[in-house]
């Protein structure tokens, strides 16, 4: 089945209240599994409903049962040490609304132990929300490289003596979950690769390249990797989202796609790109042409980060702006990235919320009437 939605968010929403204070609850033992399950399923019920109501045409469940949007996978599969919160949270985040903040990079944070999973990452996720809704629905799951975090040379050789040994774990653990959703009938998967933009900027250049590639290899071989994962179910159509960081209203980087748009939107074998657009620190549209023949781009021209509320002409007038690059039928409108990619939410209401994803829903309707 091909997805054809032309307004399309992330796929992160803000958490609830009731289901922070379950999960705090929960992580210090005053309530019981099954308790926190009860408060999950109705926060993605008001949730999905939510979506509904603005007329939304594709729906997730918000990622309200992770913890970060990249984190099932260490949830799922043992042999991590010290994976809590901050170990996904790391580097110099900037923002000139709510202010810059430095975090450190936990340590013991590693990989110790060969991968052994314990459970599915997304399964639950989309057999519940699939019983809600007769909408077009999406799972996120992390680009296998983003977990290169996890490896160390000190930590990590005795169980993978090299990143490629581990991320040869992770891929085939990630190729067995894109098989599983498939055969419960999900599709529409998206990979979440927001580390590939981070290569714009020096700093963030040596953190990786000290993981033990360069940065050519980054995005030569890190993009086969995200081909293996991609080509685990040919039936299914996969989004590919890149971003420069989204946590508490705060940003990592800044800098146009130029540096890796070749390697990137010309070799990813996605059938939809989601690429934050919404502020200058994303660059021009020039980079589109290099996407891949018959790839979609999804225009994240919507921000997550501040109630600012767009317009439809507006957002009509940076699409058609766009389609100089890339024609209008390889075009749809989204958000730059979630609006809660982690329990840390950004600085917005959930009432801001729901005008953007109604500002997108009626955006589509007025470029690509049906």
């Amino acid at each position: 089945m091909t997805v054809t939605a032309r307004a399309e968010h992330v796929g992160s929403l803000l958490r609830p209240p009731a289901l922070l204070e379950a999960r705090a609850a929960h992580a210090e033992g005053r309530i019981g599994h099954a308790e926190l399950k009860r408060v999950e399923d109705q926060a993605i019920r008001e949730v999905a409903a939510l979506q509904e109501a603005v007329g939304f045409p594709v729906i997730t469940d918000g990622e309200f049962r992770r913890e970060s949007f990249q984190s099932e996978l260490t949830a799922a599969v043992g042999g991590f040490a010290g994976v809590t919160i901050d170990a996904w949270l790391h580097g110099d985040w900037h923002s000139e609304e709510v202010g810059d903040l430095h975090k450190d990079r936990p340590e013991g944070v590693a990989v110790i132990a060969p991968l052994r999973r314990r459970r599915h990452l997304a399964a639950e996720e989309f057999t519940f929300l699939r019983a809600l809704t007769g909408t077009q629905t999406k799972i996120t799951l992390p680009s296998p490289t983003l977990m290169a975090n996890l490896w160390t040379e000190e930590r990590s050789r005795e169980a993978y003596p090299t990143l490629d040994d581990f991320l040869a774990d992770v891929v085939e653990i990630l190729r067995d979950e894109v098989r599983e959703l498939a055969r419960l009938g999900c599709t529409y998967v998206q990979l979440d690769a927001p580390h590939y933009p981070l290569l714009v900027d020096a700093t963030w250049r040596d953190f990786y390249e000290s993981r033990g590639w360069t940065t050519e290899r980054w995005l030569g071989y890190g993009i086969e990797l995200d081909n293996a994962v991609i080509g685990a179910a040919p039936e299914v159509t996969f989004g590919f989202h890149l971003c420069r960081g989204n946590q508490g209203s705060r940003w990592l980087v800044a800098g146009g796609y130029e540096p890796i748009a070749r390697q990137v939107f010309g070799s990813i074998h996605a059938d939809r790109l989601l690429l934050e657009y919404d502020d200058e620190r994303s660059g021009g549209f020039d980079p589109l042409a290099m996407v891949r023949d018959g790839t979609v781009v999804v225009l994240g021209l919507v921000t997550t980060k501040t109630p600012r509320l767009e317009t439809v002409d507006g957002l009509t007038d940076r699409v058609r702006e766009a389609s100089q690059r890339l024609p209008l039928d390889r075009l749809a409108v989204g958000t730059q990235c979630g609006f809660s990619t982690s329990i840390v939410g950004n600085a917005i209401s959930v009432e801001d919320e729901r005008r953007k994803l109604a500002t997108l829903t009626q955006t589509a309707e007025a470029l690509w009437p049906s």
